[in-house]
């Protein structure tokens, strides 16, 4: 017998405002479930210039009071009665006045047991909802995504189910499923509660999802007793039970039944998540986790969503990105979440809401955990998509506490595997007794500069020297993390893969029609009018965007190819706009495509199985053999053995038979003559026949270093391009009489005669910024590391005449490696507001700087271009000798005319005048560095 409470309330947020009766209730009220945002209660925000993260457009902090009356049936008298509530924050609860009780649950259901209280007749019930800093241990507020302002804000309200409830005088009060693949059985727990009314019987009922009858398969006397608790176990074992995994979901719904007709009802699913060395099994199976990082990003509410419908759209666009699991970042997620996994076949890692130092000397914080955490598995624990927890994000602190508290939720909960904190002491620990696995960006301390504890290819510049092994080391597909795995005995999985930045999307603006507004992006966007460069928000974001798609491809195959990982948590396929605001997705913030990518092609290296080529390099001369191994990452429902993989480059192709197994396999080498006419870019395609599995890699091709050094000869000595190192008046005044100059200053050395060079220049990055430049930067700067140059790639024009012996895409790829890395772009903010680089570099939000890689001018009567990257310095690598030859055949050709004419004072005023940079606030993390 139910009340259901959702609907219209008395809202009050006046300290004390309680109502004894239905005669003096509150004039204002509210609509639940809601929050006070949504119901547009609380103080009015007027925009404002904060970008850390989205802005609310109201906003209440502290006591809430909400009221309604209730009348309670006749028949309910001398029953037990419950009140629930889904999801809220800290409460109190009042029946006409008095308090009944408290509560301080925010991760599962709040209950209170108001027998007694509520007798037959009207009453007015009243829930104080507290999302003040005294509600919960000061910590959570600010550092859990439960309550962070970062994602879904701390709002105050009530979400989801909210009633009465009530029960016989025997009731079932909680269920618990234990379930066992190899053994197609389940063992059932029952507690009861009341006293048994002469003979009663258990009987547990078990039906498919979906059917809306099922067979009663066990049933059990209860016994008189003088006690008021009963507890039952039940163990059910049956061959044709189906088992649960990502490829086959089937789900079982299990009725427990007392003779008075009270019932529970559970979701279940027969699977075994374990661990075999240092790789996760799924009955039996060898898996390997493609994981989102996810921290409540909500920006429509700024809320959790309740219903299944919501979480199932979500669940389905991961699955179309081939994500079969999910970390949540120091949250755990309601009943819907995980029935919508149950559904879609995700493996979930609920965490506990804490982010920080686990310290055993706060008895409060650690007791409010603890708690937190028996409730999410009592609550949750039956889901089969439920097989992993954490105790929280990149914590310190106490470590024999964190074992403690795993070994106690593993006593709860055996069917689970468990953590310390994700990424917990930022890896440097490495992994202790008592992880069954370990999620972390490195498997303990190292060497700065060293990368061999490394578990994924990408870092800030405060916690990696060079940021990590992409940036730093000459692109290829051969990098794994095998030192790594080989330090560890337990299954890895790569921490915060990717956080490769993008230019923001503006056009994403109008989409924030809900409680929150986009106050950050409105200030990026007036900074970027500001700096002149408005009319190129598109073209930032999509340059940037495509190149960080590669980026990410990189990183998701370093671990594929490591022998031995067990998966990895991106962070993320979707923006986060806290923290600074991170646009780190391949989805905006409301998980919709930012036309960087499609679900087809990022499968291509997400999914269960994924082709790969291992080859050393991606730019070779014509006589050189392109050689390489082809492998197959299978973890897969199936074993592939006997089937053919076929790889074609240009008029070259050939096919391979897959070997059996799973998990990382060789499949074969190729060794294949680059094509006869260069230069020209070809993709390397390879596909298994009559799958979905396909992957392709970008291959250059350019003539010889003899044929290219003839380029080169033939174009300066016909068009007499004088090449300088560094300007002087004198040039200067060659310039103005009609020289023509290819200003191209060493890697060391000054711009013009006389000025550092550092002074109006950045230094040279290669991969997009990591995470957002404003808290690395801080970062950085306080623990005395090099701070990052904050850059997002390049942007060009592809059919720009420069580019005839140079083919290139409109952003950055693996062939500009040599020349980015020694580049110094030159800072173009004193040029014209219409002045365009030939090659800009995309610089971060915060600076906004105009950047040219390569740039011209006509000077006088002269014509000059400026490369900043030393290309007579890079003659080992093929393609900087071809970009040479490229860029002055084209300064020899009639297509050279810049648009742009200065005169040689202006030159120099340019080349030699610092651009003020504005002040970067400073903003901190919450993990220490």
């Amino acid at each position: 017998m139910f009340i259901d409470l959702r609907g219209e309330w008395a809202f009050s947020t006046t300290e004390g405002d309680i109502p004894k009766s239905g005669r003096n209730m509150p004039e204002d009220h509210v609509m639940l479930p809601g929050t006070t945002d949504t119901n547009h209660k609380g103080t009015t925000t007027q925009p404002t210039e904060e970008t850390t993260h989205l802005a609310r457009r109201y906003t209440f902090t502290g006591k809430a009071y909400y009221s309604k009356e209730v009348e309670i049936p006749k028949q309910w008298k001398k029953k037990p009665i419950m009140l629930t509530m889904e999801r809220t924050k800290p409460t109190t609860v009042y029946i006409d006045g008095k308090k009944a009780g408290t509560n301080n649950k925010i991760s599962t259901s709040q209950k209170y047991d108001l027998t007694g209280i509520l007798t037959p007749g009207k009453h007015v019930l009243t829930i104080e909802v507290d999302n003040s800093k005294n509600a919960v241990p000061e910590q959570i507020l600010t550092n859990s995504h439960a309550c962070t302002e970062d994602t879904q804000t701390n709002w105050n309200g009530i979400l989801g189910m909210i009633y009465l409830e009530a029960l016989p005088q025997l009731y079932i009060e909680d269920m618990t499923i234990e379930t066992s693949a190899a053994e197609k059985s389940f063992t059932v727990t029952v507690s009861m509660n009341g006293e048994v009314q002469g003979n009663d019987e258990l009987q547990l009922i078990l039906a498919s999802m979906g059917d809306e009858f099922g067979n009663i398969v066990a049933r059990q006397p209860i016994k008189k007793t003088d006690g008021t608790h009963h507890r039952m176990t039940i163990k059910y074992q049956d061959e044709g039970l189906k088992l649960w995994s990502e490829f086959s979901p089937h789900n079982y719904r299990l009725i427990a039944q007392l003779g008075n007709g009270h019932a529970v009802e559970r979701v279940f699913g027969i699977v075994d998540f374990k661990t075999s060395g240092t790789q996760f099994t799924v009955n039996g199976q060898p898996t390997f986790l493609r994981g989102k990082h996810d921290a409540c990003v909500f920006p429509y509410t700024a809320h959790v969503p309740m219903d299944i419908q919501s979480w199932r759209r979500y669940m389905q666009v991961c699955k179309g990105y081939g994500i079969n699991h999910i970390r949540f970042h120091s949250w755990c997620p309601p009943e819907a979440a995980f029935m919508a996994a149950d559904i879609e076949g995700i493996y979930l890692q609920p965490e506990l809401p804490f982010w920080g130092d686990f310290n055993k000397d706060n008895t409060a914080l650690l007791t409010f955990l603890h708690n937190e955490g028996v409730d999410i598995l009592r609550q949750y624990g039956h889901h089969p998509s439920f097989v992993m927890m954490a105790l929280g994000n990149e914590l310190w602190g106490d470590i024999p506490s964190m074992k403690l508290f795993v070994d106690h939720f593993r006593r709860i909960d055996p069917d689970k595997l468990y953590t310390f904190g994700s990424n917990y002491y930022l890896g440097y620990q490495g992994a202790k007794e008592g992880m069954d696995y370990f999620t972390t960006c490195r498997v303990g301390g190292e060497a700065w500069g060293s990368y061999d504890t490394h578990t994924r290819g990408s870092f800030s510049f405060a916690d990696a020297y060079d940021g990590g092994v992409i940036n730093h080391f000459y692109p290829n597909s051969s990098r794994n993390f095998d030192e790594a795995v080989a330090k560890c005995t337990v299954p890895i999985i790569s921490h915060e893969t990717g956080q490769f930045q993008t230019y923001p999307d503006f056009r994403e603006i109008q989409k924030y029609t809900g409680v929150l507004r986009p106050d950050n992006m409105e200030v990026f966007r007036k900074r970027l009018e500001k700096a002149g460069m408005a009319d190129q928000a598109e073209a930032f974001h999509r340059a940037s965007g495509l190149w960080s798609v590669q980026l990410y491809k990189a990183d998701i195959e370093m671990d594929l190819r490591t022998r031995g990982m067990a998966g990895f948590q991106l962070l993320d396929i979707q923006d986060y706009p806290g923290q600074g605001s991170a646009y780190v997705g391949i989805l905006d913030a409301f998980m919709d495509s930012k036309g960087i990518t499609t679900p087809q092609e990022w499968r291509q290296w997400c999914s269960p199985v994924v082709p790969l080529l291992v080859t050393d390099k991606f730019c070779y001369t014509a006589d050189e053999q392109v050689s390489g191994r082809i492998q197959i990452a299978n973890y897969g429902n199936e074993d592939l053995a006997g089937k053919s993989i076929a790889w074609k480059m240009g008029d070259e192709s050939g096919k391979m038979t897959i070997p059996s197994g799973k998990g990382l396999l060789d499949v074969g080498t190729i060794s294949v003559k680059a094509p006869a006419t260069v230069p020209q870019k070809t993709m390397l395609t390879l596909a298994i026949e009559g799958t979905d599995y396909r992957n392709t890699y970008p291959l250059w091709f350019y003539p010889s270093a003899e044929k290219t050094r003839d380029i080169f000869k033939k174009t300066t000595a016909s068009s007499s391009v004088i090449i300088a190192h560094k300007m002087t008046d004198e040039m200067g005044k060659n310039l103005e009489k009609g020289a023509t100059v290819l200003l191209m200053p060493d890697s060391t050395g000054t711009l013009y005669e006389g000025v550092d060079m550092k002074a109006v220049t950045v230094p040279g990055l290669f991969q997009t910024d990591y995470w957002n430049y404003r808290m690395f930067k801080t970062i950085c700067e306080n623990n005395k590391k090099s701070v990052s140059p904050g850059t997002l790639g390049i942007l060009t024009n592809p059919e720009h005449p420069i580019f005839a012996l140079f083919p290139t895409d409109g952003h950055t790829s693996w062939q500009w490696f040599p020349m980015v890395k020694a580049s110094r772009p030159f800072v173009l903010d004193n040029t014209p507001p219409q002045y365009r680089p030939v090659v800009q570099v995309i610089d971060n939000v915060e600076r906004n700087h105009k950047l040219g890689l390569v740039f011209e001018f006509s000077v006088g009567k002269g014509k000059l271009l400026v490369c900043m990257s030393p290309l007579h310095q890079l003659q080992e690598y093929p393609e900087a000798r071809q970009l040479y030859a490229s860029i002055t055949a084209y300064m020899g050709s009639a297509d050279f005319n810049p648009s742009t004419r200065i005169t040689p004072s202006e030159l120099r005023l340019l080349l030699t005048t610092p651009v003020e940079e504005g002040k970067i606030k400073q903003l901190f993390n919450i993990s220490q560095y």
